[in-house]
């Protein structure tokens, strides 16, 4: 496992299984009535043989155990900052008899490396998949995944939208439901990555579901 220093880390791992000690047992019951998109980038991403994909916040491993199905020979590797999370997604890895092909270590977004894996080559894919709107400092998160994908890999993200073009009761309805998570969606996201398109460090592909709801962010670094 990776263990980030300072005390703002400890500070920040101690809040995220706080919140997960209890959320963890029942996160994929609750999760799957407003977590829309996930299945949509799992089918998107085109992980190729031999690829390194990683996902960032893998929560209880429900992701990764679908994109190793859909993908059986890339490898796949899972971070969290949270130990409690962590737990649920070793057992999950374990149930679908896939234990040792899903590498899983606590690593903060922000500071994570191929080190952390043991892996001396930056990754081919990187994946946010409902993470950015909770985590402190998704700015930070996006830079760092940047800087450890290789030339050519690609950066996947689904997050919460603006929901603009769904009727204003349901927004707001949505923001309260969200804030008791202390979940929001962060415009800045989108903001960064239009400015790695314009400055020419990636080719960037958006789409949003839902009336806006959701949105997908694919940037191929250059």
């Amino acid at each position: 496992m990776t263990r980030a220093g300072g005390s703002g880390a400890v500070d920040a791992r101690e809040s995220m299984d706080r919140m997960y000690r209890l959320q963890r047992h029942f996160y994929d019951l609750t999760r799957k009535y407003y977590l829309f998109g996930r299945d949509g980038l799992i089918e998107r991403l085109d992980a190729r043989p031999g690829e390194t994909v990683l996902e960032v916040g893998c929560g209880t491993a429900r992701n990764l155990i679908k994109m190793a199905r859909r993908y059986p020979e890339a490898r796949f590797f899972g971070l969290d900052a949270s130990d409690e999370m962590l737990k649920t997604a070793e057992s999950a890895v374990a149930r679908a008899g896939l234990r040792g092909r899903l590498p899983l270590a606590q690593a903060f977004a922000q500071t994570f490396t191929p080190a952390t894996f043991a892996l001396d080559q930056p990754f081919d894919r990187i994946v946010f998949s409902y993470t950015l709107s909770i985590i402190p400092g998704p700015m930070e998160a996006l830079d760092n995944a940047l800087s450890q994908l290789r030339s050519g890999g690609t950066l996947h993200v689904v997050d919460f939208g603006d929901a603009a073009a769904l009727p204003g009761w349901f927004q707001g309805m949505l923001a309260w439901w969200l804030d008791k998570f202390h979940i929001a969606h962060r415009p800045e996201v989108g903001a960064w990555f239009e400015r790695q398109a314009a400055e020419g460090h990636g080719r960037l592909e958006t789409r949003t579901i839902g009336g806006r709801y959701a949105e997908f962010f694919t940037l191929v670094k250059t």
